[in-house]
């Protein structure tokens, strides 16, 4: 379906704004609106000097509820708090900006709590695809599974406005070390000649969307010349947190018109729409964008983790998986939250993830249920929590690999030992007798090197 098309929706018209940023220089003044006293703002400040904070005029003035701040969840999802980490290193970076301590002492000190937060969940660092047998890794790509390569493009490695839970908050807080990106798209083509087997290709970042659509257009349109591959993902928090990129932007039409292109080539445009809350598709201008996407041909679905105090109770699920699938979007995953960063803030129990997920699962229709989890992205693989079960008299969560790095794994039940606790892969132990998971069989050391390995057969 093309722009053109008369049955296509029309641009809105201008709202007249333009994108602006608010940045640690704001936080003070924001905190403020939300009625934290000098203390609590003080708390939050030191937060965000180890973990990055930027949000919008879009998100301000159209997502958060101000008279429930700082308990909104949109709030909440954009604002540092301030017991997000340990007290005594908030403590410390506190005193540092109470001192107006030099610009080193506060980098130094942050850089210690980083440290400390596993910055590259995953083995994402480890797993830059090589550029050949003999020569050094390609910065930026990651052959992650045997059919799917992720690309980082450097102008991408930022965003319209940053979770509070993000997994990739390394990327935004300004240090080289703990970035991976590329420029060089000539190189991904040439790896997918190399590697027909590689039938999707998953731009994320940051956000690739914040990219103009001639920066855009440079990575993408090469690709619609590869003949082995199928789809084209954007992995993309631009539908809840900046709408206007698709309705009034100056290259909004421009940009859609790219995604015409991509469904023109024979090829899926899928977008990967992070939507966290169901209040972020309230406002009209969301979801004129969503019927400004989909007019191109593009597939829109929809995923998030499952975060405490911003979306872990079922109804929340439920009300967004129904009011996507009324506009035409497909449920996707339900994320358990990584194991980085403030994940002992944020985490949900695997136990009660399952839960949640099967209660808001059982209140729609078959149409939302193509959404899988609770689903962890962990370093072998996409695992997924199925259930909780009594196997010959052990209590056992029922689990299977939804996608994973060695592709016999995949679909394959195995067994873990329930653990009320557990939040994570690697907080589970074997089930029934066994001393190994599946994904450990025969690895007497399973490091990221072996993972690697099985990435690139």
């Amino acid at each position: 379906m093309s722009l053109t098309h008369d049955a296509a929706p029309s641009p809105p018209q201008s709202t007249g704004r333009r994108f602006r940023a608010y940045t640690t220089k704001h936080l003070d003044e924001l905190t403020a609106r939300a009625g934290l006293d000098a203390a609590e703002r003080l708390a939050v400040r030191a937060v965000a000097t180890v973990l990055p904070f930027r949000v919008n005029s879009y998100v301000v003035d159209e997502l958060i509820d101000w008279d429930a701040a700082p308990d909104d969840p949109i709030y909440r999802l954009v604002f540092p708090q301030a017991d997000m980490l340990p007290s005594t290193d908030v403590a410390r970076i506190a005193d540092l900006l109470r001192r107006e301590a030099p610009r080193k002492d506060l980098n130094q000190a942050a850089n210690e709590v980083r440290a400390k937060l596993n910055p590259h969940p995953a083995g994402q660092m480890e797993l830059n695809v090589p550029s050949s047998e003999e020569e050094d890794p390609l910065e930026g790509m990651q052959h992650k599974y045997h059919e799917t390569v992720l690309f980082f493009p450097k102008q991408g490695q930022t965003c319209h406005a940053y979770c509070t839970y993000c997994f990739r908050w390394a990327q935004f807080v300004g240090e080289p070390d703990l970035k991976f990106a590329s420029g060089e798209i000539d190189h991904l083509v040439a790896y997918l000649h190399r590697h027909p087997e590689v039938t999707s290709v998953l731009f994320t970042g940051g956000d690739p969307m914040i990219m103009g659509e001639g920066v855009l257009s440079r990575y993408i349109e090469p690709l619609l010349q590869v003949e082995t591959l199928e789809s084209i993902r954007i992995g993309t928090k631009s539908l809840a947190y900046w709408p206007q990129r698709f309705t009034t932007d100056p290259d909004a039409d421009e940009t859609l018109r790219l995604f015409e292109r991509v469904a023109e080539a024979g090829k899926n445009l899928a977008f990967m729409a992070h939507f966290s809350h169901p209040n972020e598709m309230l406002p009209d201008l969301v979801q004129q964008a969503v019927s400004r996407i989909r007019a191109t041909g593009s597939v829109i679905r929809t995923q998030a983790p499952l975060i405490r105090t911003i979306n872990d109770d079922p109804a929340t699920w439920e009300s967004m998986w129904r009011t996507h699938v009324r506009h035409g979007m497909v449920p996707y995953y339900m994320f358990v939250e990584r194991d980085t960063g403030p994940q002992d803030y944020f985490a949900v129990p695997l136990a009660q993830a399952y839960e949640i997920f099967r209660e808001a699962y059982a209140g729609v229709s078959g149409l939302a249920r193509t959404v899988r989890g609770p689903s962890m992205s962990a370093t072998p693989g996409k695992v997924c929590i199925d259930g909780v079960a009594e196997v010959a008299g052990e209590k056992v969560f029922v689990c299977h690999f939804i996608q994973a790095r060695d592709p016999e794994l995949v679909g394959k039940p195995f067994f873990a030992r329930y653990d009320e606790k557990a939040a994570w892969l690697t907080d589970l132990e074997p089930a029934l007798g066994a001393t190994r998971f599946p994904h450990e069989q025969g690895r007497p050391e399973n490091t990221h090197a072996d993972l690697v390995g099985a990435a690139h057969p």
